[in-house]
C-alpha cells in the first residue's frame, strides 16, 4: 500500500530509475517539483523532452549533438591528425575542461566487458577503424577508464591498430593531485611510475 497518492508515487518511483537516485532522494525531487511553479514545471518538462528529442550521436565520433557533425569534428581548429578514444560522452567533457587536448575524439559508447557480456563487436570499434582509411590520422590516445573493462579495451584496440602504422598512446594514470602515496594501491602507483616524464 503506498502512503502518497498515486500521481506522488508515480513520480517518486520514476525518479528513483535513475543513477545514484535512492528512495529517499526521488521522494524528496518529488516533493520539490509538486511544490514548483506550473510555468517551472512545464519549462522543465518541455527541456527534458527537447533534450530527448534533439540530441543524437555524431555520425562520425559517436558523441552526443544537436548538429551533425558535432562541434568538434566540424571544426577547423582542432588538430585533425590526432583521435582520443573515450568510453562514453561524459568522458570528452572531462577531457575538453582540461583545455588541454585540441584533437578529435572517437566514443566507443561502452567498454568490453565478458561479464556484462559486451564484446568488441557491441562498441564503435569497427567505426573507430573505418576512420583510419583516409590516412590523416597520425596519432590515436586511448583514454579508456583505468579499470579491468578500459584496460582490455585499450590492450584489443592497440593491437588491431598495429598494421595501420599509427602512433598509439595510452593516458598515464597514477596518484591524483592533493594525494598521498601512503593511501594508493600498488597498481596505482605501478601506473603512476609507468606514466613518468623528464622534468
Amino acid at each position: 500500500m503506498s502512503y502518497y497518492a498515486k500521481p506522488i508515487a508515480n513520480l517518486i518511483e520514476e525518479f528513483a530509475k535513475l543513477p545514484g537516485i535512492g528512495p529517499k532522494t526521488a521522494q524528496r525531487i518529488a516533493f520539490y517539483i509538486i511544490n514548483m511553479p506550473k510555468d517551472s514545471v512545464n519549462r522543465f518538462a518541455e527541456t527534458l523532452l527537447e533534450a530527448r528529442g534533439k540530441i543524437r550521436y555524431c555520425s562520425v565520433c559517436g558523441n552526443f549533438t544537436d548538429e551533425n557533425p558535432c562541434k568538434i569534428c566540424s571544426s577547423r581548429e582542432r588538430d585533425a591528425t590526432t583521435i582520443c578514444v573515450v568510453e562514453n560522452p561524459r568522458d570528452v567533457v572531462a577531457m575538453e575542461k582540461t583545455r588541454e587536448y585540441k584533437g578529435l575524439y572517437h566514443v566507443l559508447n561502452g567498454a568490453i566487458s565478458p561479464m556484462d557480456n559486451i564484446g568488441p563487436d557491441d562498441i564503435k570499434i569497427k567505426e573507430l577503424l573505418a576512420r583510419l582509411k583516409d590516412n590523416t590520422i597520425k596519432e590515436i590516445i586511448l583514454a579508456t577508464n583505468p579499470n579491468v573493462e578500459g584496460e582490455a579495451t585499450a590492450m584489443y584496440i592497440s593491437k588491431l591498430l598495429k598494421p595501420f602504422n599509427i602512433k598509439v598512446t595510452r593516458i598515464a594514470h597514477g596518484v591524483p593531485v592533493g594525494g598521498d602515496l601512503e593511501y594508493a594501491d600498488e597498481v596505482t602507483l605501478t601506473k603512476a611510475l609507468e606514466g613518468r616524464k623528464e622534468i
